[in-house]
């Protein structure tokens, strides 16, 4: 069944690269695009890890990249925000393309975004209150004490009280951290938020407030979001959107790297057997290639 959501080209679809650069612009003139991925490859030395990804995501859209360990979704989240330059192709935040910005563009185009990273990546030597109020000291002339309102606030909105603002990451448990984590991505108000595995190391439970924390965040002012993860559990309950991405190594040439883009309603009647197989947990043919490692 077809996504009104996807661009990509099926493996036997007729028309050349122009064809399909084409319908690529002629979509995102009609939806309001914040970011677009055009044609975008990466690769490391010689090893490709990214092949010919085409994406539009709107504005507003809350959208999950799945896929197995190794197929590339922390490389693409890392490459929609300038922390990884495309070997070929573009990615464009509200109409910009980010590999023709300067540093000083690009650094500016940034506090657009917010980034909530796998492990949390907060200072150690700071309090909780410090990593919640970083951005704010780089990027804002807010005053001390409205910096300081501006934390508690971002600190409710993740469900964490006032008290836990003077204690250092390490005396908070996994889920405690990553919500701080994610306190701190939206300190700025970003019209753009990616999370990397944001429920990794979280027992279901916790897993399952981050997930809710998420759609709190879509609800409480406009945003868009980035999702990548491997949990099926979060990308059915937090995407308007479901985008799988497969390792080029198990891929021919001609064969697209992103193998579903739909709603989440769809993953359970997509025809080929490798989303089925990733969506169920189930191994398929990997259980061969296992008996003749």
């Amino acid at each position: 069944m077809a996504s009104p959501h996807s661009n990509t080209v099926p493996p036997n679809a007729d028309g050349d690269d122009a064809d399909r650069a084409g319908a690529t612009s002629a979509h995102s003139a009609a939806v309001d695009v914040l970011l677009e991925v055009r044609d975008l490859h990466v690769a490391f030395g010689r090893h490709a890890v990214l092949r010919g990804l085409n994406l539009v995501v709107p504005r507003g859209q809350t959208l999950a990249v799945i896929g197995e360990s190794g197929c590339g979704k922390s490389v693409l989240l890392k490459t929609m925000i300038g922390l990884i330059r495309p070997t070929q192709g573009q990615v464009c935040f509200d109409g910009r393309d980010l590999a023709g910005m300067s540093e000083r563009q690009l650094t500016s185009t940034r506090v657009r975004y917010g980034y909530v990273f796998q492990q949390a990546a907060l200072f150690d030597s700071m309090t909780v209150g410090q990593n919640v109020a970083f951005p704010l000291r780089q990027h804002s002339d807010r005053s001390d004490e409205e910096i300081e309102q501006r934390v508690l606030s971002r600190l409710a909105q993740v469900g964490l009280p006032a008290s836990v603002a003077p204690k250092k990451p390490a005396e908070l448990s996994g889920g405690m951290r990553k919500r701080v984590g994610l306190a701190r991505a939206l300190a700025l108000d970003p019209e753009l938020v990616l999370y990397d595995e944001p429920t990794t190391g979280l027992d279901p439970i916790m897993s399952d407030v981050i997930n809710e924390l998420i759609m709190r965040t879509r609800l409480s002012y406009p945003v868009t979001s980035i999702v990548v993860t491997h949990d099926m559990h979060t990308a059915r309950k937090v995407a308007d959107r479901v985008v799988m991405l497969y390792p080029l190594a198990r891929l021919a040439e001609d064969e697209p790297q992103i193998i579903f883009d739909g709603p989440p309603s769809e993953l359970d009647r997509s025809g080929d057997r490798r989303v089925s197989q990733f969506v169920k947990g189930e191994a398929g043919e990997r259980i061969s290639e296992l008996r003749g490692a």
